[in-house]
């Protein structure tokens, strides 16, 4: 980068990035925001920060990269609609030379996100004339999506259909449970402590959805202990019982949260924790078969390549002295739109009007064939994460960490049961 177009970045983005909901987040309890494209950022958590700053080398492949630091601001715009917008820390921009923001816009050009709405107010294309005799109109239409949201909100399992035409991201962005979920605790939240604090440091992370035009993601809580060193004994208790009347004692993982798409119907479905939580270890196995399913059939391409990042993970995890990953979570996401190469023997001319509808199966199964290049597996979540190269830890931990191991290998267990029984 040169030093010209550094200075400009720096000064763009001095002006403030609107933080919008990140529309794939399917579990977790931390709100996880959208910088740009490529970049999410989520509310700094010293432990998570230094397992980042310190991260062995051998598993920054399974993890999301770290990009640093900025400071989020709670702030209210001229029409009285809460946003959450970072800055450069304390002035400081070293860790912004690196980070692409060629998609960012300043606030002044940013969409609005209104606090307690899932609407959007384009204040680019709609004058403030409109949205004063539109005003009612608008509350009336704020009270319907809060219903709506109620209802998602107690809905553990559900299905959203997508329209043909148009960005998927873009139609998430009203009806992501979760997401949305998140995204309005974490401003409720800034809110009742803006008159005491309204500067808050968040890390700026990868992200993994971003080479996807459909992501399918999975959340597993992995382990078979959630609690950290430090959790109150009411917390520790908490979560003991929570393992032990989930999968998580019995096979180490429990489902936290999905989205996957229905090719067959074109709907995502989404599955929340607490569904998640009160699967059997069958009901687990049912889960993830549903999450290789597109509703047309089962995409068996993407189990070899998922087996063997995961098998490599916990050759990795193995050798890690002293670590424990309580809480953490694993992603595992794919395109939902599958993408499809034609074979080496196929006539071009022949294949010229083969639409993708007959790609499957059917038509197409001759000429087309599925490629798994796009499967990727991430640990994240590190909030609790310990290991003796944390000084300030009280309690000292020695060799692997035996539940997260214990949860791969049964994970790895059960998608070699599913690929072999459909292959049957």
């Amino acid at each position: 980068m040169s030093p010209a177009f550094g200075a400009m970045e720096v000064e763009h983005y001095s002006k403030g990035v609107l933080l919008e909901p990140f529309v794939h987040q399917v579990g977790g309890h931390s709100c996880v925001l959208r910088f740009n494209d490529k970049t999410i950022c989520k509310p700094l958590i010293q432990r998570e920060h230094q397992f980042y700053e310190t991260l062995p080398t051998e598993m920054r492949k399974f993890t999301p990269q770290y990009e640093g630091v900025v400071s989020v601001s709670f702030e209210e715009d001229e029409d009285g609609n809460l946003c959450l917008i970072a800055y450069p820390l304390n002035g400081d921009h070293d860790n912004l030379e690196n980070l692409d923001n060629s998609d960012c816009e300043s606030k002044s050009k940013l969409l609005r996100w209104a606090n307690k709405k899932t609407m959007l107010l384009e204040n680019e294309k709609i004058s403030k004339e409109w949205v004063r005799q539109h005003r009612k109109e608008e509350k009336m239409k704020s009270h319907k999506l809060e219903e709506e949201f109620e209802w998602l909100k107690k809905s553990e399992v559900l299905y959203y259909t997508v329209e043909k035409k148009g960005n998927v991201s873009s139609q998430l962005k009203h009806h992501n449970p979760w997401s949305m979920k998140c995204h309005q605790q974490q401003l409720q939240r800034m809110k009742e402590n803006a008159k005491h604090r309204n500067q808050y440091k968040f890390i700026l992370l990868e992200n993994l959805t971003s080479r996807y035009e459909v992501p399918c993601v999975l959340d597993l809580k992995m382990g078979t202990r959630q609690h950290g060193d430090d959790a109150s004994e009411e917390k520790k208790a908490n979560q003991i019982r929570k393992c032990q009347q989930s999968t998580s004692a019995v096979i180490g993982v429990r489902v936290c949260g999905m989205q996957v798409y229905q090719a067959g119907t074109g709907q995502l479905m989404f599955m929340n924790k607490y569904h998640g939580r009160k699967l059997s270890v069958q009901g687990f196995k049912e889960a993830l078969y549903q999450f290789f399913h597109n509703g047309k059939y089962l995409r068996r391409e993407l189990f070899e390549s998922v087996i063997k990042k995961l098998t490599e993970l916990k050759s990795v995890l193995e050798k890690q002295e002293s670590y424990r990953f309580y809480s953490s979570s694993l992603l595992i996401i794919y395109d939902g739109k599958e993408r499809q190469e034609v074979a080496v023997d196929s006539d071009p001319e022949d294949l010229e009007d083969l639409s993708e509808e007959s790609s499957d199966e059917s038509a197409g199964a001759y000429a087309y064939k599925p490629t798994a290049s796009t499967v990727d597996v991430r640990m994240i979540d590190f909030a609790h994460t310990t290991c003796k190269y944390y000084g300030e830890d009280s309690v000292v931990h020695e060799g692997q960490d035996t539940g997260y191991v214990f949860g791969l290998q049964n994970l790895i267990d059960i998608i070699k049961e599913i690929r072999d029984e459909s292959s049957e």
